[in-house]
């Protein structure tokens, strides 16, 4: 395990800081949000330490994306938001890979989108979308 030293989510990994953990692996780490958006609210990181998806190696993306199954199934909610953000502008505010599993109960809790269409659109044409598209394969790894 790759660990960075002070940051925050590496010392729950490492038991430094006191968790409420759901689940674990040996490349993953499942714990209650401490500041829950819903009831059930579980954050599912990796045991490897970087900031961004991109950057966590593929044996860690393959063992997070089960687990992260297995965290929204055992909340018991029948719907639920995955989310994952990269970088400041993105609204990440751990500097380490995370996942948020978010229950939504109800229309008022979980998350809540504030835009009139639920979210939000932009129009484009097929000659954008094709743009786009080549642009994007282009950059596949």
């Amino acid at each position: 395990m790759l660990t960075i030293g002070r940051c925050l989510f590496c010392l729950i990994i490492q038991g430094k800081i006191p968790s409420y953990k759901v689940y674990e692996t040996e490349h993953s780490y499942a714990f209650l949000d401490i500041n829950p958006v819903s009831e059930g609210h579980t954050l599912v990181i990796p045991k490897h330490h970087t900031v961004k998806l991109g950057e966590l190696p593929d044996e860690y993306l393959s063992d997070i994306g089960p687990a992260i199954k297995k965290v929204a199934l055992a909340t018991g909610a029948e719907d639920y938001n995955v989310l994952q953000n990269n970088g400041k502008l993105a609204f990440q505010h751990v500097d380490h890979v995370h996942f948020h599993v978010i229950p939504k109960p109800n229309a008022k809790e979980g998350l809540v989108l504030n835009v009139e269409d639920n979210w939000p659109q932009k129009k484009v044409g097929p000659d954008e979308l094709k743009d786009t598209l080549e642009d994007m394969q282009e950059r596949l790894p």
